[in-house]
């Protein structure tokens, strides 16, 4: 690889986005109907012809309609064999309620978490949401303002900086899979500089004072805080393109170490052939020696692969992007349908995601 790229890597997961030539596309923050429009004739296209509107959850068969929608992120996370588990970051679930604090802190004491831990819904997309938890009083408020009977998890929050998706496929006809891409996450942050107010730091940011719509409403109660000279402040926390993370492609950076770990964790989950694995690792060499990573979700057919959301790429990369990747699954689905799976068909597909849509309604905003 070349010196400029892996540079450019490193700026990119470590936050100084400044620095790239381009932190924001035209494309990014379109209307969803312009993004995704497309993509649902796509799919009613790709249903006619597999005669299965529903045939592409059946990449994932072990996975509630193969990971599209309404998905448990612990079951998914429990299925994993011993390559898999050594790898993920420790969790713990429980139901929201009037004893839901309480029981947050026996889990936490069970676990062995400290403070900051990382709270998030159990079903839930595109880090709807997700928050990072540093005291038992933000603990306790957090969880009030979810409905009851919510089932939330508690996992322990990794302290690398760096984030990383990766979109993994296999068909069923290969003995190994492989990377199809990966995208490096970078939370945009700000540094103060004991003058300007984080409001003002904000809307002086090269990519989040573009948009400060999405960056404000989080900030709120803060944007008149002076932060301190030198200090940092994270604007996001949440890895999440919607949620105003910046993200980059580094799909060329894939390494054979990296491939053929990836590959291990991904097959020792049952049947698991079309997702994408979001990580937090300590450094790209190590993540490219397939070494000092952790894994905080496996995604099904349903996550997005985030690499499009490269600053790079205009709209009809967006949808070339797309239609490879739900092209894909739809092919996987359709040969594991003729292996003799069978899936719960298409109006249980589309209940799954009015009910996932429900409960999101429902959840904190995510930080």
């Amino acid at each position: 690889m070349s010196d400029a790229l892996r540079n450019a890597g490193r700026i990119s997961v470590s936050g100084k986005d400044a620095r790239m030539e381009r932190v924001l596309s035209p494309s990014e923050f379109l209307p969803g109907w312009v993004i995704y429009g497309p993509l649902v004739i796509f799919w009613i296209l790709s249903g006619l012809r597999y005669r299965d509107f529903a045939v592409a959850t059946l990449a994932n068969p072990h996975i509630p309609s193969g990971g599209l929608c309404n998905e448990s992120k612990s079951e998914i996370l429990a299925q994993g064999g011993p390559d898999a588990t050594r790898h993920v970051a420790p969790w713990r679930t429980f139901p929201t309620g009037p004893a839901a604090f309480e029981t947050a802190l026996k889990e936490m004491s069970a676990a062995g978490f400290s403070f900051p831990v990382v709270l998030k819904p159990d079903i839930g997309c595109k880090g709807a949401g997700v928050r990072l938890i540093s005291s038992r009083e933000q603990l306790r408020d957090t969880l009030r303002q979810y409905a009851d009977d919510t089932l939330v998890m508690l996992q322990a929050f990794i302290p690398y900086e760096n984030e990383a998706g990766i979109f993994y496929s296999r068909l069923p006809t290969e003995q190994h899979g492989r990377i199809l891409s990966m995208t490096f996450k970078s939370p945009p942050e700000v540094t103060g500089d004991g003058v300007r107010t984080l409001r003002d730091l904000v809307l002086a940011h090269p990519r989040a004072g573009k948009v400060p719509h999405i960056y404000l409403p989080r900030l709120t109660g803060r944007l008149d805080t002076i932060p301190k000279q030198g200090e940092r402040v994270r604007l996001v926390f949440t890895g999440n393109h919607s949620k105003g993370s910046q993200f980059q492609d580094a799909t060329s950076l894939v390494s054979r170490q990296l491939s053929e770990r990836i590959d291990r964790i991904a097959q020792s989950y049952p049947d698991f052939h079309h997702g994408r694995i979001d990580l937090r690792f300590k450094s790209i060499d190590s993540l490219l020696a397939g070494q000092d990573f952790q894994i905080i979700e496996v995604n099904g057919i349903g996550s997005e692969p985030i690499h499009m959301w490269s600053p790079e790429k205009n709209l009809l990369d967006i949808y070339r992007i797309q239609f490879d990747f739900y092209g894909r699954a739809f092919r996987i689905g359709d040969l594991m349908k003729k292996r003799g799976h069978r899936g719960a068909g298409t109006m249980n597909m589309l209940w799954q995601w009015r009910r996932q849509t429900a409960l999101i309604a429902t959840y904190p905003q995510s930080e």
